[in-house]
């Protein structure tokens, strides 16, 4: 199916963003990638929208890859989805028997009807040729959709949240962790825990605008499944595939942001010569490596910027950057089964610590950890990691957040504690506190 493409000049950008998303909540199929403008060396647009599907492909894990491999490789077409964290029960010899409150599936892309890339002062529609005809009045109707405001009257809301691992229970795993480390079963795992409500309604195109709004990240996304959202504040690149070229830009270190602007630099600097955290950074970049050199040209693997530390409206974050070279003969979809999960996400040997944390953690990861992202029909692909994310099923009424942090032999158990508090902050924020809405 060949697809139609027109360009827009568009006056008010960040306008016109807000009213393209509030266009796009008529459809049951929503994919929303926005990168903020944050400045950054890879980067292909401001943002894109895919909505209405044409095609699709929804399954559990079971070749989940080889499924994905062969819809992508038919398709040549844009396809947007995700990829859950359970995925890697593909790729190794694991389970996930977890508590599981959302339901997600396990691996699902779909190929839209009608697709926006939002780039400088401009547009591009690109939708498929039996829908083509609609364009005109499609973007008329965008630029006269009501934009929604948040007003200054902050509402309490209702909204209970629950911890799904209380404080000295979770003092207990992480010490069972270090225990794994001093043995010398891992050298670093990612442990994870999950908030929740139970009988929770909230509207996710509000809560995902408030959430974007005070952490404006550089892989933002909104997804709608019908009654299933993510609403994703991302900062952190999985994967991309640009050419020949692959780049993977893991985080590990964070540290609060402080009004003082003295105080913030100070705390950022701190970050960057914090031993514990660099070791971190550096045993998943090792990991990284590791995993892209199993599909790339030998000799390509390089780390282009090791632990920098970006800042971010929350909290300043260490990143690395590591890239490759692949043959042109490489499966795009290949790449991303060599390298998943994320190693950010998992621990070193990445198979032992997904083992200990499967049976430590409490819930099913499911999206969380997992990745959204695209292809295009040229194979290119990008894709973020699914962190400072509300996952919620609508139908079940139950709403999820997760955080996690990586832990080393130089973890202590409460600092551990109070920097998944930290990272968790602006989800529960804009959960406890939903706002008046005004329409223009």
């Amino acid at each position: 199916m060949q697809r139609t493409k027109k360009t827009y000049p568009v006056k008010n950008v960040q306008k016109f963003k807000g009213r393209l998303l509030q266009w796009a909540q008529q459809f049951e199929t929503v994919v929303w990638l926005d990168s903020n403008n944050y400045k950054q060396q890879y980067t292909s647009f401001n943002c894109a929208l895919a909505v209405e599907e044409f095609t699709s492909i929804k399954t559990d894990y079971h070749n989940a890859f080889e499924k994905l491999k062969e819809y992508q490789s038919i398709t040549k077409d844009y396809i947007f989805g995700y990829i859950s964290y359970d995925v890697k029960n593909d790729v190794e010899q694991l389970y996930s028997a977890n508590f599981d409150g959302l339901d997600f599936a396990d691996l699902y892309f779909f190929q839209p009807q009608k697709l926006f890339f939002i780039k400088g002062n401009s547009v591009e529609f690109h939708y498929l040729n039996m829908v083509d005809d609609e364009m005109e009045e499609d973007f008329k109707t965008i630029c006269n959709t009501n934009t929604i405001e948040r007003s200054s009257k902050n509402l309490e809301n209702d909204i209970k949240i629950k911890l799904r691992i209380h404080k000295d229970e979770y003092y207990q795993k992480i010490n069972k962790v270090l225990d794994h480390i001093k043995r010398g079963d891992i050298y670093e795992a990612n442990f994870c825990q999950e908030f929740y409500a139970e009988n929770s309604a909230i509207n996710p195109f509000h809560v995902y605008q408030h959430l974007n709004n005070i952490s404006e990240p550089p892989f933002a996304a909104f997804l709608k499944m019908e009654h299933q959202y993510a609403l994703c504040s991302s900062p952190e690149r999985y994967i991309m595939k640009k050419g020949s070229k692959i780049i993977s830009q893991p985080i590990k270190g964070t540290a609060k942001r402080l009004r003082s602007a003295i105080d913030d630099q100070q705390i950022a600097s701190d970050l960057s010569r914090d031993i514990k955290e660099r070791s971190e950074n550096v045993m998943i970049v090792d990991l990284v490596r590791n995993d892209l050199s199993k599909t790339a040209k030998i000799g390509s693997v390089k780390v282009e910027e090791l632990c920098k530390v970006y800042s971010f409206k929350q909290v300043h974050q260490m990143i690395s950057t590591v890239v490759s070279e692949i043959e042109e003969t490489m499966h795009p979809v290949e790449v991303i089964k060599s390298t998943f999960p994320m190693g950010s996400m998992t621990g070193a040997p990445k198979f032992s610590a997904m083992k200990i944390i499967e049976n430590l953690e409490e819930t099913k990861r499911g999206l969380y950890s997992g990745t959204i992202g695209y292809f295009t029909p040229d194979g290119d692909f990008d894709f973020n990691v699914v962190i400072r994310s509300i996952l919620y099923n609508e139908e079940k009424k139950y709403i999820s957040y997760s955080v996690g942090g990586a832990i080393t032999a130089k973890s202590i158990p409460e600092k551990e504690y109070e920097e998944c508090l930290l990272k968790a902050k602006a989800m529960k924020y804009v959960l406890l506190h939903s706002e008046s809405f005004t329409i223009n």
